[in-house]
């Protein structure tokens, strides 16, 4: 047997061997998301997708860069140092086309936004028009939002309104106070350090029908790289239905390790009550999948602000979206039947 066919026969056995591996050992495109916030449950399901191998299947290498108080990831992204940034809200898309800002929302991970106002049992409080008689604590980004719909479309007043410094002391100790807050943390943190269930009142449940929890890209990066924004989108899509009702365990370790003030009655408790109130699977997710928007949701969005004031009637409004990447079904298959 000549040394020639031994070479060929051995690299006729490499070829079949690299041809037989899977797709994760293949050269993967590395990527950067920047969330907007330290790690935490309400950003589980991109670091499942991590943690789980979800990205890598989907030929990605992802470094999640977390937010917090002094970090500005959006600033990042409009600068070309990140690919991918988790935007809070619609507001915040509609502001970037008002700016000339170029960037795009690509897909929405939660249906419902999780603003809330958080009432004393005391007050009775029921309803959202029940909070009206209330002071209420509302940070300077609340009232320059949302607070601006409840004046509009429920004729709140703002001489209620004290400033929220993010703490929850000036409404614990007034028992005809309000405070705002999100559903997955706020009412979790007063049960633990006052002792008392807070009545809970969620926007989203009385027409405040801003998506949240957005992923955002530069809009030449869909352009030049469609294919990549596409495997991104669709693997976090995957990444959220495995946190919600698969094994969480992998991205709320790393969540732990990336923020240790994270306890896993914390992320238990978080993740139960997006489950409960649908924040990130409802509405048009349950027939699109989740990461879902629609054309008829964000007229209406963007109609209520202009009528609040809050955004000026004459922006292009659709330039601050695309449906491209999502509303296909993705993951479906992953939502438990029952």
């Amino acid at each position: 047997m000549s040394a020639g066919f031994l070479l060929r026969a051995l690299m006729a056995g490499l070829a079949l061997a690299a041809a037989a591996l899977p797709a994760t050992a293949q050269t993967l495109d590395r990527l950067s998301f920047g969330t907007n916030w330290v790690a935490e449950a309400e950003h589980g399901g991109f670091f499942q997708a991590v943690a789980d191998g979800t990205y890598k299947a989907y030929g990605l290498d992802v470094t999640i860069v977390p937010g917090g108080p002094n970090v500005n990831n959006r600033a990042l992204l409009i600068a070309g140092k990140l690919d991918f940034f988790m935007s809070a809200n619609t507001l915040q898309s509609f502001d970037a086309v008002a700016n000339n800002v170029p960037v795009i929302a690509i897909a929405a991970m939660f249906q419902k936004d999780p603003q809330v106002f958080l009432a004393h049992p005391e007050s009775k409080v029921t309803k959202l028009e029940d909070l009206k008689p209330l002071t209420l604590f509302v940070s300077k980004e609340g009232v320059a939002g949302y607070f601006q719909w409840l004046k509009s479309e429920y004729g709140f007043a703002e001489e209620k309104v004290k400033p929220y410094t993010f703490n929850a002391q000036p409404f614990l100790a007034d028992r005809k106070s309000a405070m705002q807050g999100y559903v997955t943390s706020e009412p979790y943190a007063v049960e633990k350090q006052a002792g008392f269930k807070p009545t809970v009142i969620l926007l989203a449940d009385y027409g405040f029908n801003t998506y949240s929890t957005l992923i955002e890209t530069r809009r030449d990066f869909t352009e030049k790289k469609p294919d990549l924004v596409q495997r991104f989108v669709d693997a976090s899509v995957i990444g959220w239905y495995n946190y919600l009702y698969g094994d969480n365990k992998p991205a709320n370790d790393m969540i732990k390790k990336l923020n240790p003030e994270m306890t896993d009655d914390l992320l238990g408790y978080s993740i139960a009550k997006m489950k409960e109130n649908g924040i990130v699977d409802s509405g048009d997710s349950l027939k699109n999948g989740i990461g879902a928007m629609t054309d008829e949701r964000m007229a209406s969005f963007f109609d209520k602000m202009v009528r609040a004031g809050v955004v000026k009637r004459d922006i292009d409004y659709k330039k601050a979206y695309t449906l491209r990447f999502i509303n296909k079904g993705v993951g479906l298959n992953l939502r438990p039947k029952n």
